[in-house]
């Protein structure tokens, strides 16, 4: 990736004039979309840090986040994004993954604590500054009833929905429990329909999006047991679809048993369009999607430590931030904005 891409290119004309969400002169639309991917988000959760320090936050329209990216997102906006370093802290990985839940029924991935204690009673979130801020919150998850990604911030009318909403966006079947309430429906993680939320921003009109990615590029000619043609989904993800799914809709199951699918062909699009190629297939209908949208990944280096969905060892998280802030210095760096490290 280089300082030519047009998503970067756009970025810092905006820095550099000072330009503001809700005064903007250009007639673009620029989207930040935040994969998820449980603790993996400490990555993306790095990179969203870095964009802070730099200057460049502001420069955005929205926001899109996609279960931990959702949570990302809205630490960004909420006035005091210097605490996304709390992805690295075990005490927030430990209010989080609880594997001896299991043995008491509860949830190993417990979303409910984290928002509704840990943010509120001790590492604070201010959910009255994410739903002011100009920038626009777009959290998503997936509908029970339908098996789409869908965007909850017409939901957003207050502290307490906005809270529902991060539960909804990072509520894994099985792991996380239940799904989520939120004005009369029901809603699990955004991973089954959308893990990677650039989608919904082309779909409701950005013309420019930057996608904060958790998972390290494949190396070249890598091919998973998922690309193979007619393979069949996981035997973990099988025996969750036949036993936590088996009372929802079909449509629900398809999205969930097709995710290893989808990733690979979101990979692929993602690839073209870092290489400024139009993707062969068009984002789904709607809104007001442009005819040639320009999109840019920012991806961990190769050799950057693996973290788990479950991971709740300090060092390996806190080398998983440093490694998403460095990503984004790399790209931010030859523009000549201030960046960290």
């Amino acid at each position: 990736m280089t300082g030519e891409h047009e998503v970067l290119r756009v970025l810092a004309d905006r820095v550099r004039r000072g330009s503001r969400p809700g005064e903007r002169r250009d007639g673009h639309r620029v989207a930040l979309a935040v994969e998820g991917g449980g603790m993996r988000g400490t990555i993306s959760a790095g990179m969203a840090l870095a964009l802070h320090e730099s200057g460049v936050a502001h420069a955005f329209d929205a926001v899109y986040g996609a279960s931990a990216g959702a949570i990302t997102g809205a630490w960004l906006l909420s006035g005091t994004p210097e605490q996304l370093t709390g992805w690295a802290e075990p005490v927030y990985a430990r209010a989080m993954i609880r594997p001896s839940n299991l043995l008491r029924g509860r949830p190993v991935v417990d979303v409910r604590n984290l928002v509704e204690h840990l943010y509120r009673e001790v590492a604070r979130m201010d959910f009255d500054a994410v739903l002011a801020n100009p920038v626009e919150y777009h959290p998503l998850a997936t509908d029970v009833r339908t098996g789409r990604s869908t965007d909850l911030r017409p939901h957003l009318t207050g502290p307490a929905e906005l809270r529902l909403a991060l539960r909804a966006s990072a509520a894994l079947p099985f792991l996380a429990g239940p799904p989520v309430e939120l004005a009369g429906r029901l809603y699990y993680d955004a991973g089954l329909a959308e893990s990677i939320p650039y989608r919904t921003a082309l779909a409701q009109g950005a013309s420019h999006v930057l996608v904060l990615r958790s998972r390290p590029a494949p190396p070249a000619g890598t091919r998973t047991t998922a690309a193979r043609p007619g393979a069949r989904p996981s035997y973990g993800a099988r025996l969750v679809a036949a036993t936590v799914l088996r009372e929802y809709p079909e449509a629900l199951h398809r999205s969930f048993l097709t995710r290893a699918h989808r990733l690979l062909d979101d990979d692929a699009v993602l690839t073209r369009y870092d290489q400024s190629m139009p993707p062969a297939s068009a984002p789904p209908a709607g809104g007001r999607t442009p005819a040639r949208p320009a999109v840019l990944s920012v991806r961990p280096a190769p050799d950057a430590p693996r973290v788990g969905r479950l991971t709740r060892d300090g060092e390996p998280l806190k080398a998983a931030l440093e490694a998403g802030r460095a990503a984004v210095g790399r790209l931010l760096r030859p523009l000549g904005l201030l960046t960290v490290g």
